[in-house]
């Protein structure tokens, strides 16, 4: 099974892409989240997922492991296929996707091009429980819980305790503007 290439773009459209690989070409289809992610990128790694038909091999990709895991879970329903799955990740995040599912969202769903009422229940009925794993790595800010726990130890090492850490941490995860452990840090020692 491929896991990820790793190459120069030799070119990009919103929904494919080029990747020399040592001379080999290779043709990848993306979403738009992707193709916003690494359509400036002159070397790159895309995360793939294949898709083997009896008359064709299409490779899909993209730029974090997250929007893989949600293109596989998918494709796993009945009556969507990578077409389709790509259509939804190219109008929605992988965590709106996640968080729609979760709470039951049809109208969210039924918003992406394509999608009608019925797929989308059908989708919402057979992930709901799948993608709750997924939804937990990630808390309500869109925030990794282990860049959390990183936060916290790093901390400890300082000398601050971690409960009082834990709460300034808390607080500053809800800020979107906090993406890399370093800005966390930095943020809690001005407020501890």
């Amino acid at each position: 099974m491929l896991h990820h290439i790793r190459g120069k773009l030799i070119e990009v459209k919103p929904t494919e892409a080029i990747i020399d690989c040592q001379g080999l070409g290779y043709q990848v289809n993306i979403s738009l989240n992707t193709y916003s992610a690494i359509a400036h990128q002159q070397e790159l790694m895309l995360f793939l997922h294949p898709i083997y038909k009896e008359d064709s091999q299409t490779l899909y990709g993209f730029s974090s492991k997250q929007e893989r895991d949600v293109f596989v879970h998918l494709i796993s329903v009945s009556g969507v296929g990578g077409n389709t799955a790509r259509t939804i990740l190219s109008s929605l995040s992988p965590l709106e996707v996640i968080a729609g599912i979760g709470r039951e969202d049809v109208a969210l769903l039924q918003s992406v091009k394509g999608i009608g009422a019925k797929t989308a229940q059908r989708v919402i009925i057979d992930l709901k429980d799948k993608l709750a794993s997924l939804a937990e790595e990630v808390d309500v800010a869109g925030h990794n819980p282990g860049l959390k726990a990183e936060a916290i130890a790093a901390l400890e090492v300082l000398g601050y305790p971690a409960r009082q850490s834990e709460r300034v941490l808390s607080k500053l995860l809800q800020d979107p503007a906090i993406s890399s452990i370093e800005e966390l840090i930095k943020a809690a020692l001005k407020k501890l």
